[in-house]
């Protein structure tokens, strides 16, 4: 059985409801919270972890999001090695200094990695030549 006691008002988080206190359990019950503690908590959005509406709201679209790059990715590497299965047939390339017959497969994986990697150099001299004056260090 619990009992109520008068102690001073406590301050809310929510304006105009005052949670109510109730002592301890008696006979090794478990402890209640107030009706008041709960309808306060609530009006001020915390969950029981202390967690708000728009903080739950933000970690789900948060995971969501995730989840929707993950799909994403998984599609996008199915989509690779479909494409390189159905380009196994050899093509002849002409060289300058002559010729040769390569899978196309991988004259179109090479044509790819070496693209990426000359926008790579090219993005980085980019920058370094248009950096603001004095932001390379100061040499004394």
């Amino acid at each position: 059985m619990l009992t109520k006691t008068q102690s001073p008002p406590v301050r809310s988080a929510a304006p105009g409801v005052i949670p109510e206190t109730i002592t301890g359990p008696e006979s090794g019950q478990l402890p209640m919270e107030a009706p008041n503690t709960a309808r306060a908590r609530e009006a001020a959005g915390t969950g029981i972890g202390g967690e708000t509406r728009v903080e739950h709201f933000r970690r789900k679209a948060h995971r969501g999001r995730l989840h929707g790059y993950a799909i994403v990715a998984v599609a996008l590497v199915a989509y690779v090695i479909a494409l390189a299965a159905s380009n196994t047939a050899h093509v002849k390339v002409n060289w300058v200094f002559g010729s040769s017959h390569v899978a196309l497969v991988w004259l179109v994986l090479i044509a790819a990695i070496l693209g990426w990697l000359l926008g790579l150099v090219a993005s980085a001299r980019f920058h370094w030549r248009t950096r603001a004056p004095g932001s390379h260090g100061s040499r004394s």
